[in-house]
């Protein structure tokens, strides 16, 4: 079966899903096909969850009451009975012990003998948040087949745009995500209306042409400072850069700064706490900590933090520092802000959209106003908690209030580039 791809009732009127909106629930008869291969993958191999990991879990805690595991295995895609499903979920919803040893019992029915659910999918919702192989023939032909109504969410483009941060397997990956979602997708979902610009301009220039479209701000975790009794953090002022380590977050510019801090401060300057899993194509963006002596006085690299770590870390730090060179969302600078902390980052697309103002936006390539920054916040006494007047934080009511009303009405969906265009 192909789906028809909807237009609106009346092309030139834009229809909104505004973010304020009121909470729209799904019909409880009507279950989201929700694909969890990404989570499977991330309780399997133990690693902290990255961003895209953390916007999975939300959508499991979600949908699971309402939702059929959908699980994709070396070409193999099943769609798991609701008993299976629920029993998955609960797996993947929280770290347990013997994850593999549990994993492989609760999936091995499913992938090996074949079951599967047995009621006609044609027409339900299937959503994909975790940029799982739609980039592959096999998934378009699954959905296919299957008559679904298939619903991608496009975190970025940045393998694409910037291909000097990704291996090129990773770039005709991802190119191919985009590609698959534009020509099977019902609908796609992006996190910021930097990304969808991004995606229509792109479109544009391939003369690609798009499914509808609908922007959702992602939301951050409330991250509570712990007790003060338990409060174990530098004596000294200090930073935190928070995510995974890789070229595009910019870890080179910050080590920069402390050794200009190091020369002009010495035994004065501020700590840094750098805190994330290494990611692909790190090589020796840490090395510096290994051969310059005042830097492994002054900068922590800590690989792994629990939440209650963050967010100690985060409310007594004397600012969060994101020097990104390109980002579709960034959690950790939404989470700062949502906290009253203070933030000095990139001065890009995004973050002029998210901050509303609030964060110090700055140059990601210019280390001498960002050691100026560092310094003032350092030397000042506001450090810890600030309020951040007209600062409103995403939620995930809200995002969820306009995800589950563009998956549930085919008929009035969100416009495509073209009507944003008219409309505008």
């Amino acid at each position: 079966m192909t789906m028809r791809r909807v237009a609106p009732r009346n092309p030139s009127v834009r229809t909104a899903f505004p973010l304020d909106g009121a909470p729209f629930a799904l019909s409880s008869a009507d279950p989201v096909l929700l694909d969890v291969t990404r989570l499977i993958a991330l309780r399997w191999s133990g690693r902290q969850p990255t961003g895209i990991d953390r916007v999975a879990l939300a959508y499991l805690r979600h949908f699971r009451q309402r939702a059929l595991a959908v699980v994709q295995h070396c070409g193999i895609i099943r769609i798991l009975p609701q008993p299976q499903s629920e029993d998955l979920f609960a797996l993947l919803d929280a770290p347990q012990r013997n994850p593999r040893a549990r994993l492989t019992r609760a999936l091995s029915a499913p992938l090996v003998r074949g079951s599967a659910a047995r009621e006609a999918q044609a027409g339900r919702a299937y959503v994909n948040v975790g940029h799982t192989d739609f980039d592959l023939p096999v998934h378009h032909n699954w959905v296919r087949r299957q008559g679904l109504r298939a619903f991608y969410l496009l975190h970025d483009l940045i393998p694409i745009l910037h291909p000097e941060f990704s291996r090129p397997p990773a770039v005709a990956r991802h190119l191919g995500r985009v590609r698959g979602a534009a020509a099977h997708g019902a609908g796609i979902i992006v996190t910021s209306a930097s990304v969808e610009a991004e995606l229509c301009t792109f479109a544009a220039a391939q003369g690609m042409s798009l499914p509808q479209l609908v922007t959702a701000h992602l939301a951050g975790a409330e991250l509570r400072a712990a007790p003060a009794a338990a409060m174990v953090t530098p004596s000294q002022p200090f930073f935190l850069c928070l995510g995974t380590i890789e070229p595009r977050k910019n870890h080179r510019l910050l080590l920069e700064v402390w050794q200009r801090l190091a020369a002009s401060l010495g035994a004065a300057m501020p700590r840094l706490i750098i805190a994330g899993q290494t990611g692909p194509m790190t090589g020796d963006l840490l090395g510096p900590l290994a051969t310059a002596p005042a830097l492994r006085a002054h900068v922590e690299h800590r690989p792994a933090c629990s939440d209650d770590e963050l967010a100690q870390l985060l409310h007594h730090a004397a600012a969060l520092l994101v020097p990104s060179l390109a980002e579709g969302f960034g959690l950790p600078f939404v989470e700062a802000l949502q906290a009253g902390i203070k933030v000095i980052a990139s001065d890009l697309p995004v973050f002029r959209e998210l901050g509303q103002g609030a964060a110090q936006l700055l140059d990601p390539r210019d280390a001498a106003i960002w050691e100026q920054a560092i310094s003032e916040a350092a030397s000042g006494s506001d450090t810890g908690r600030r309020k951040l007047p007209g600062y409103i934080a995403p939620s995930w009511i809200n995002h969820f209030a306009v995800v589950d009303r563009f998956i549930a009405s085919p008929t009035l969906p969100a416009p495509s580039c073209r009507e944003r265009e008219i409309a505008a």
